[in-house]
């Protein structure tokens, strides 16, 4: 399968895929709630934060720390920030626990009265660090600071593939059926692609990387990869074939290889 032939099967598995209707249970269905930007990051980096685990665990996770917030994050975090520690004292969600979800809200609160958004700070760690990669390894280490034994906040200086920071971004940048978008102190061609164990399996087979391990050197030869076919917005496809192995009915093994 040469890129023509790999583009014109992702063209069709997008216009397919791409629907609103599709996102659930993915945990970006949170965001849909949440017209105002300033809400929605927060509610996707909440939302992005826990996206580990059996989705159902992830769903109620989420909602449980959504609920508590109330309709609109960005006021309850400007307001009552101080009391997330007491008010999820009994959250668990595999190996985190509700006193690191509350550090994590607690800091988020203290850079929207320094900067005014997540998006400010975003840009602004992006231009201090000369580029995505340190600017994201300079917003991880200010919102979780003590880098615990299990992380909600990877970073590429941890050499692993950040897929939910990742994703995080993607939801924020991008505006398409799908991802809601807003930002603009990005743009979806700086973007790189959120990678799990789904998303490697189908860039082997593809035949977009070769490396074993689903680390950030292979986040980033799987993004030129897409790349080489979407120079403007490279994880164009992150939510169509993530679909794959997760939705029933759409195996990884229906796709077809490059030989095909």
């Amino acid at each position: 399968m040469n890129d023509v032939q790999l583009k014109a099967l992702l063209d069709g598995l997008y216009f397919v895929y791409n629907r609103r209707e599709l996102v659930r249970p993915d945990p970006l269905v949170f965001l849909y709630d949440y017209e105002n930007l300033r809400d929605r990051e927060i509610v996707g980096l909440i939302a992005s934060s826990l996206a580990y685990g059996r989705v159902a665990q992830i769903l109620k996770s989420v909602q449980t720390i959504l609920t508590l917030m109330g309709s609109h994050p960005r006021r309850f975090l400007e307001r009552r920030a101080s009391s997330l520690k007491n008010l999820l004292g009994d959250f668990r969600h595999r190996f985190t626990r509700g006193e690191q979800v509350a550090a994590l809200l607690e800091r988020t609160a203290e850079v929207l009265r320094s900067q005014g958004s997540l998006e400010a700070f975003m840009g602004d760690c992006v231009q201090k660090g000369g580029g995505l990669l340190e600017g994201l390894n300079l917003f991880s280490r200010t919102l979780e600071p003590k880098r615990p034994g299990f992380s909600l906040l990877t970073a590429p200086e941890d050499g692993s593939a950040c897929k939910r920071l990742l994703l995080w971004l993607k939801w924020m940048v991008r505006r398409d059926e799908v991802d809601p978008g807003g930002w603009t102190v990005l743009s979806p061609r700086d973007l790189l692609m959120p990678t799990d164990t789904h998303i490697h399996r189908i860039a082997l087979r593809f035949g977009l990387t070769n490396r074993r391990q689903a680390d950030l050197r292979t986040v980033l030869e799987i993004t030129r990869g897409f790349a080489a076919l979407y120079p403007q917005d490279p994880t164009r496809c992150d939510f169509v074939l993530s679909r794959f192995g997760i939705r029933s009915g759409l195996s990884i093994d229906d796709l077809p290889l490059p030989s095909d």
